[in-house]
């Protein structure tokens, strides 16, 4: 499934959002608690539900947890320039999200405005950093480790939670960096080097995520790309209902029970919505019901409308009434 109308939409400049004051916050709506952050040097222990400690100069370490239905994320077009649409998102369903998904270019710095921003509702940040435009070769040999130091550096200067992934849906043929186009051992290389120079630098306030795309016509096999238990904190996977026929255990359950053969790491719906072509209001129960039986971290809504049907559709939920309603209600008995 193409991600690139997405990665051209998502690559927009931050803007300055006023300094906000780091509190632990309950979400709403439906029981989620906030992934808490690493408390000041002062109190090194964080509140419940995570571990962290933090270092003035030196490593910032933190966890999130990993039950299962614990997160619900969302990503709008606006992101990482606002947090606006992410608030309206929240109003709309009666929940505050406790993930908020962007997608960073290659050069780009760490957003640390949406960040704050992020935190201040009681999100942890969830950053694609994709390599659009330079070489995965050159990435692993080492030619762009003063970016990655830098970018380092302000995820640890942060001090809060962040969940990285890298040149996401490797297996997929759609990405210069994907399937056909890159050999597998040369993708692996390139991710474990960024995670040893963030691990270098002290940022420890990473989950690594590795995405993968649902298992389809087309993709490779997910192991070619496994950098291995010790580069990696969560799995994600990207799928979507596109058609009436999809339902969550033809979309998702091959590649969890392929995923499973070699890993055992939590599992986040890094991706997925229902258009309209699916039956949205009638797909909602559906994601819910399989995301709780498959005990998965939870998901990520692709809020967005693309125009380039059946993969690239309208996902959004506002202004689809019947689509609102069953999400808020599917909230109700969710955690």
């Amino acid at each position: 499934m193409t991600r690139g109308a997405l990665l051209a939409a998502a690559r927009v400049t931050a803007i300055a959002v006023t300094a906000i004051a780091m509190t632990a916050i309950m979400l709403g709506g439906c029981g989620f608690t906030h992934p808490s952050s690493p408390s000041s040097p002062s109190s090194p222990s964080g509140p419940p539900g995570h571990s962290a400690s933090v270092a003035s100069s030196g490593p910032v370490h933190a966890s999130l947890p990993v039950s299962a239905d614990h997160y619900l994320g969302v990503f709008e077009r606006a992101s990482p320039g606002s947090y606006k649409s992410i608030v309206r998102f929240s109003r709309t369903m009666g929940v505050q999200p406790n993930l908020a998904l962007y997608y960073s270019a290659w050069f780009e710095q760490f957003q640390l405005s949406f960040a704050r921003a992020a935190y201040s509702h009681g999100a942890v940040p969830i950053v694609q950093l994709n390599p659009d435009n330079v070489s995965v070769r050159s990435i692993a040999k080492g030619k762009f480790d003063s970016y990655l130091r830098s970018y380092a550096d302000q995820v640890r200067s942060y001090a809060h939670p962040v969940v990285i992934g890298f040149a996401h849906e490797p297996n997929g043929p759609w990405f210069r960096w994907g399937w056909t186009h890159l050999p597998p051992k040369i993708w692996i290389a390139a991710w474990r080097h960024i995670v040893n120079i963030f691990r270098g630098v002290g940022a420890d306030n990473v989950t690594w995520m590795w995405t993968v795309n649902r298992d389809g016509d087309g993709t490779g096999p997910l192991r070619d790309y496994w950098p291995g238990r010790k580069y990696v904190t969560w799995i994600g996977i990207d799928g979507y209902y596109t058609v009436p026929s999809d339902e969550f255990p033809n979309i998702f359950g091959p590649t969890i029970a392929d995923i499973r053969r070699f890993s055992h790491r939590p599992v986040l719906v890094a991706e997925t919505a229902a258009g309209q072509l699916a039956g949205q209001a009638a797909k909602i129960p559906n994601l819910f019901a399989g995301a709780k039986a498959s005990h998965v971290l939870g998901f990520v809504w692709f809020d967005t409308a693309q125009s380039d049907p059946p993969y690239h559709q309208d996902w959004r939920l506002e202004g689809h009434p019947a689509s609102v309603e069953a999400f808020r209600q599917e909230l109700r008995g969710y955690r």
